[in-house]
């Protein structure tokens, strides 16, 4: 396996992390203080999250050798920075251990799985791009921020492509941390926070209305916000996704961390598609690497927790939205290719990419679900009526 080890999956690993954290972390630590959580406790939630992720990553990636990255639930730690307002801590843990039995209980059933295998490559491949789009377009409104640092990443970008191409992400990390730190662009290093993060287990206890009222409502959103446009990122990169593998580690991890903040572990979306896709390994049997490394990281980033997040906070955020724009530039073309260039369907997965860019959000779930039940029913609809004027005109006057 080592043998295999190249640089371009170590850097993409690392850009996936960067990604996740940077994207994402103000929302855990809104989650954290709506709950009243203390500093030894918030310190936890980093680590268990970190840990979490980064163990589960590398068991499935190594186990399956394919890409397959995790990630926490973003859009559960929304739901929790406003639905665990006045929620005493214990409960809050027991939601996310009900949360937990629900995700294994959906993993070990296999009925997930067996739902994902109904959507169409064109379905897959537009909700792919419509997810992608807006991280891809980051990287050209950066310009506005930062023209000088953004324009230095996207030549680099240009001449990795014409001469370096497996190294060209790893090239524009490079030139963009070398010219923000030459500019001054990164925040104030006092800023720093040194401390270590240690475990501070919370146990749990019930209230009906609350695993009602958090831990069902975050058991949805973790299924339809993260872990079917997970399993779609991997389709769409061309991999059977272990769904129900996944889905049973996932939520044994939500389990076993859940007393220590771990609220709720899924599929990686965005952060899988820079492990699964070209930049990271021109092979696709050895981009498992690449989620591997990122598993690494995650763990080391879990372990030293409070310092390494607020490095990744006083990073610009022009280096990171370019960064992660340009990393993710050849799968939103690959996956726009594949979804449009049949004529038929083409309307449902426009319909699915445009739902998917456009943001919206209906009962706390995002636009991802409702990217693919919009796309769906389209499909069905054409697939009918295209089915019927075939057999009319088959029929013998």
């Amino acid at each position: 396996m080592l043998s295999h080890l190249k640089l371009s999956h170590l850097a993409a690993g690392a850009i996936a992390v960067l990604v996740g954290y940077t994207s994402s972390v103000a929302i855990i630590f809104q989650a954290i203080e709506a709950v009243g959580a203390t500093q030894a406790q918030a310190n936890s939630w980093l680590m268990a999250l970190g840990l979490g992720m980064g163990l589960t990553s590398l068991m499935l990636s190594l186990w399956f050798r394919m890409p397959v990255l995790t990630a926490w639930s973003t859009p559960g730690a929304a739901l929790l920075a406003v639905g665990l307002k006045d929620v005493p801590l214990d409960q809050a843990v027991g939601a996310f251990l009900f949360c937990g039995l629900l995700l294994t209980l959906t993993g070990l059933t296999g009925w997930f799985e067996r739902l994902s295998r109904l959507i169409p490559d064109s379905l897959a491949n537009a909700l792919l791009a419509g997810i992608l789009f807006k991280f891809g377009l980051s990287a050209f409104a950066a310009l506005n921020d930062d023209t000088a640092l953004v324009a230095a990443m996207g030549v680099t970008f240009l001449a990795g492509r014409l001469w370096f191409a497996r190294y060209t992400i790893l090239g524009v990390l490079l030139v963009g941390g070398i010219w923000a730190w030459g500019a001054g662009s990164f925040g104030d290093f006092a800023l720093l926070n040194t401390s270590l993060n240690l475990p501070e287990a919370v146990l749990p206890s019930f209230s009906l209305p609350v695993l009602i009222g958090v831990g069902l409502p975050l058991y949805v959103v973790t299924m339809c916000s993260q872990n079917m446009p997970g399993t779609v990122t991997l389709r769409a990169a061309g991999y059977t996704p272990p769904v129900s593998a996944t889905l049973t580690v996932t939520g044994a991890a939500t389990l076993i961390l859940a007393p220590f903040g771990g609220f709720a572990f899924n599929f990686a979306a965005i952060t899988a598609a820079i492990c699964a896709g070209p930049e990271a390994d021109d092979d696709p049997k050895t981009r498992y690497l690449a989620s591997a490394a990122a598993g690494v990281f995650y763990c080391l980033v879990g372990l030293g927790g409070a310092t390494v997040i607020s490095l990744f906070l006083i990073a610009p955020p022009a280096l990171v939205a370019g960064v992660a724009g340009l990393a993710l530039l050849a799968t939103i073309g690959n996956s726009l290719s594949q979804a449009l260039h049949q004529e038929t369907g083409r309307e449902a997965a426009l319909i699915t990419f445009m739902t998917a860019v456009s943001g919206i959000s209906f009962f706390g779930i995002g636009a991802a679900f409702w990217a693919l039940v919009f796309g769906l029913l389209v499909n069905h609809l054409f697939t009918r009526s295209t089915a019927r004027s075939a057999a009319a005109a088959a029929k013998p006057s």
